[in-house]
């Protein structure tokens, strides 16, 4: 995969970054898992598929997962979480209320962190977390 995506971009660069930034990637880093994982469990037709992705990438659903995560994350993460919760969306939720979004926003900002920083073994370690 990092044949065909460029992943070059220092890590101090990456910190500077918006933590939406971050979430921008995480929500599709995200959703391509989920994705992945169904068509690779089950035999369900694309609409059933996109059917059981929308249960898993919803806000309520992700802020749900960080919050069962979250004891395990380390400081830096942590941090990176905050950052990401904190940041100043001018996007109203459809779907959820507004502490569910931002919960979901910082989940996301992880996600994308450890990816642009290619954390990729403690990102499928978070990953799996959603398997459990």
């Amino acid at each position: 995969m990092e044949e065909w995506i460029n992943l070059n971009r220092p890590e101090e660069e990456i910190n500077l970054l918006s933590p939406l930034t971050w979430a921008y990637v995480g929500d599709c880093v995200y959703e391509l898992y989920i994705r992945t994982n169904l068509v690779n469990t089950t035999n369900l037709k694309p609409h059933k598929l996109h059917i059981e992705t929308i249960k898993h990438v919803k806000a309520k659903a992700q802020a749900k997962l960080l919050e069962e995560i979250h004891e395990k994350l380390t400081d830096e993460e942590k941090d990176i979480v905050r950052r990401g919760r904190n940041a100043e969306s001018h996007h109203l939720p459809k779907n959820a209320n507004v502490q569910e979004y931002r919960y979901a926003t910082a989940f996301e900002a992880l996600l994308g962190y450890l990816y642009l920083t290619k954390q990729f073994k403690r990102l499928k370690e978070i990953l799996n977390e959603e398997k459990s």
